[in-house]
């Protein structure tokens, strides 16, 4: 057995026995958390691996345009993604709240391996002109569609998982797992431009990194196709069957009338997160070389050794913000982007390597405050019986209007303009929502799900949370 309970829904604090309390056993919580990380890791390799080689990509699907163009095209078929985003997550979540998490993230792990595999087979534009781009933005659309139901059940999936005391840790592992993907889709593409001429590149190179996404993809199934149900949804799929057609389930359009509050706070914390991680990692690349000048190389390093110190600083918010709360993490993050948006793209655009790289490396620092800390924010948001699908879809349709366009709207902003801060004022405005976001949340940390009993590690935790809610009670008793 992973977890103990008795209850079949959850009850008032004054009245918890040890039954009502879930215990979560370790073994099974470390492979949960792993497997979900990995498997998110798969995914955002296959996706991330696509921004990396934006320039390139540009150059074989859009010949005729200028550089420019090309950028702004190659960025655009990558934003048409995000826009079937919430249509994959308004299929997922109510899927994944009827049949359970782990079922529908096992389909998003194959659909995303079968259409990042197909983008390397597609002939490029010399060889079967407009079809190409077509075939490229059809591939990019069956990405998109798989994702919007990953991070959203991969989220739910660890913050069911978690004990209440380390939700935040162990939901930093998610966001850890997205920086090794993009990270090791970073790695290969530096490897083979390092190691292959243009010319290489630009005939068969770049399909390398989409082959690979069949075995990483089969590798991620098989990790996911091992783990059990979550614990909170196992007690709801009991409390369902006890109260058997008592209580019809709420449509999707009910859901999103009823819980409109706290999709439009979810929309805006993932509309801060999101900006900030695809300005940086997504973004970034592309302006170091393409507006700044800098060699492909010199720009995808300077980024991969920011996602590399990110990696650890995502775990170490992620442990602190159980202890310090998750609002004033998040708060200093957006506050962060506003003070600090203008003067760290001042630095990225002085040229000079050291003060490149404090630039990137503050802007990190700021995206971490809110990788460390969204994977257990968001999922407390809902209720266990539609907390797939809430997420998935205020998730996605943030990510579709404001993250996944930032590198084809900045990207735009900076050709129109020619003003190469037009990215630092757009962080700036996503701190701005962030900041006013934050006000409106209630403190989540060490304090159970919405819906769900208290989860603890011990059964002894479990007999002291008992006595220690008994006496409050007594406390408020005299």
């Amino acid at each position: 057995m992973s977890t103990e309970t008795v209850s079949s829904q959850p009850t008032p604090s004054s009245q918890l026995t040890v039954d009502d309390i879930t215990v979560i056993d370790k073994t099974l919580l470390k492979r949960a958390v792993g497997a979900a990380a990995l498997g998110n890791t798969m995914e955002w390799f296959d996706f991330g691996v696509y921004s990396y080689l934006a320039v390139i990509i540009g150059k074989v699907f859009f010949p005729g345009a200028s550089g420019a163009a090309q950028l702004i095209a190659s960025f655009g078929t990558f934003a048409a993604a995000f826009l079937v985003r919430p249509i994959g997550g308004m299929v997922f979540g109510p899927l994944g709240d009827r049949f359970g998490r782990q079922k529908i993230l096992a389909i998003t792990m194959i659909m995303m391996s079968v259409g990042t595999f197909s983008i390397g087979l597609i002939p490029d534009y010399g060889t079967i002109g407009i079809a190409a781009p077509i075939l490229l933005l059809v591939a990019r659309l069956v990405q998109g569609f798989s994702t919007g139901g990953e991070y959203g059940g991969a989220a739910t999936f660890i913050a069911e998982y978690s004990t209440d005391k380390r939700r935040g840790f162990m939901g930093s592992f998610l966001e850890f797992g997205t920086l090794g993907g993009y990270l090791l889709g970073a790695s290969l593409v530096t490897a083979m431009i390092a190691l292959l001429s243009t010319e290489d590149m630009m005939s068969w190179g770049w399909r390398i990194p989409f082959f690979l996404a069949a075995p990483l993809g089969l590798f991620g199934l098989y990790i996911r196709l091992k783990l059990e149900e979550t614990p909170a949804f196992k007690e709801h799929m009991d409390k369902q069957e006890a109260l058997e057609h008592s209580k019809p389930q709420l449509g999707l359009f009910q859901m999103l009338n009823k819980h409109r509050k706290q999709l439009l706070k979810c929309i805006g914390l993932v509309l801060i997160f999101n900006v900030s991680n695809y300005m940086l990692t997504s973004y970034m690349p592309s302006y170091l070389t393409g507006v700044l000048g800098m060699s492909e190389m010199t720009g995808l390093l300077l980024v991969m050794v920011i996602m590399f110190v990110m990696m650890p600083l995502t775990l170490m918010w992620g442990h602190w913000t159980d202890r310090l709360g998750r609002r004033p993490v998040i708060a200093l993050g957006a506050a962060g982007l506003v003070l600090l948006a203008i003067p760290s793209f001042m630095l990225i655009g002085s040229g000079n390597m050291l003060w490149v790289f404090i630039g990137l490396a503050i802007l990190g620092f700021l995206h971490t405050c809110f990788s460390g800390t969204m994977p257990a924010t968001l999922p407390a948001l809902f209720v266990t019986d539609i907390r797939y699908s809430a997420l998935a879809i205020g998730f996605n349709v943030s990510v579709s209007l404001f993250g996944g366009t930032t590198p084809l709207v900045t990207a735009w902003l900076v050709d129109t303009t020619h003003n190469v801060m037009m990215p630092a004022y757009y962080m700036m405005g996503a701190g701005v929502i962030g900041l006013i976001t934050v006000l409106t949340l209630r403190e989540t940390a060490r304090k159970p799900l919405s819906g769900s009993s208290p989860a603890v590690a011990t059964q002894a935790e479990a007999q002291k949370l008992i006595d220690k809610l008994r006496g409050k009670k007594k406390a408020k008793a005299r």
